[in-house]
């Protein structure tokens, strides 16, 4: 990106965006919280707005240009607009810092010239494949009498890289590969895992216990409702989301144990208030935040929610 003298606007207010692709997931709406938290400490205005597609998103940064804006944060619908992002923030004399997924070149490169903050996705989803391992070893499973569901979302890489993650340190733990089944899902919500989930439920009827992965909460929510509407007892079944988000919390404070064992807990709060704190310290100091930005996660269960969740600053 090219760098934009601070004085340029110094007698102008601070207006940073902050553009989501699917505004209404809660991790999403617990981004833009904690934005709007560093947005009433420094003093600058929050412009959040649903991206979902990209001619929303082309015309969201266009609406910044024209409100002023000094720069925006952008979890994009479609990772391979990063050129036409980049492009257009350039156009709109714009600072442009992407987080959760980051930006690719027509080549499907990253494009380095765009501050991230992300999540190491295929880390992530390993920590999902040994935490499921490990619980299967806790309850003393046979693995090869076990299915793996995938709720694959394939044509967004990161949800790849999550699942696929997962199911390779599986394979390390000695789980058959012939036993993970695919559940391909249209969209990484609830709904739409559901779906994808009754499907492989009725095809692999063999499998009389199951372990559950995907992109995030909400999508293995969605397969372990699926389970529950299959008769399948809560202790047949061992699923893990990814994100922490509410979904989970609301899932933990059901009376009795789901078959929802846990969560890799990430951070919204360094994704919207940490990238927004950086984006207001490029705008008025000039610093450039840092390239590269990969946060971490930790197994969330029912029972040590509270002291994960108080280390991560929840």
């Amino acid at each position: 990106m090219v760098l934009l003298s601070s004085s340029l606007y110094a007698q102008d207010p601070i207006k940073i965006g902050f553009l989501v692709k699917q505004a209404e997931e809660p991790w999403f709406q617990d981004e833009w919280r904690y934005a709007e938290q560093a947005a009433r400490e420094k003093g600058f205005s929050l412009i959040k707005i649903g991206v979902p597609n990209g001619e929303k998103l082309m015309a969201a940064i266009d609406n910044l240009g024209a409100q002023k804006a000094q720069g925006f944060i952008v979890c994009a619908p479609d990772v391979k607009l990063g050129t036409a992002i980049e492009r257009a923030a350039k156009r709109n004399k714009l600072r442009v810092f992407s987080v959760d997924d980051q930006l690719q070149n027509g080549s499907g490169q990253p494009i380095e010239t765009i501050p991230h903050m992300g999540i190491s996705a295929y880390k992530i989803g390993q920590q999902v494949g040994e935490e499921l391992a490990a619980e299967i070893k806790k309850r003393g499973w046979n693995m090869a009498d076990i299915g793996a569901m995938r709720i694959a979302f394939d044509q967004l890489p990161t949800a790849r890289e999550r699942t696929m993650g997962a199911v390779d340190a599986l394979k390390a733990a000695g789980f058959p590969v012939k036993n993970v089944i695919d559940a391909p899902s249209v969209k990484s919500d609830t709904e739409s895992a559901y779906n994808a989930a009754n499907i492989v439920l009725t095809k692999q009827s063999s499998f009389k216990r199951w372990i559950i992965f995907g992109m995030n909460d909400e999508a293995v929510l969605g397969a372990v409702r699926a389970a529950e509407g299959r008769k399948l007892a809560q202790d047949a079944v061992i699923a893990i989301g990814i994100g922490g988000s509410k979904s989970t919390l609301n899932e933990f404070a059901k009376p009795k144990q789901t078959a929802f064992y846990g969560s890799i807990l990430i951070s919204p709060k360094r994704h919207g208030y940490e990238t927004s704190l950086l984006m207001y310290e490029w705008i008025t100091a000039n610093r450039l935040p840092p390239a590269l930005t990969l946060t971490n996660g930790a197994l969330l269960t029912r029972t040590n929610q509270a002291a994960v969740r108080e280390k991560f600053g929840l």
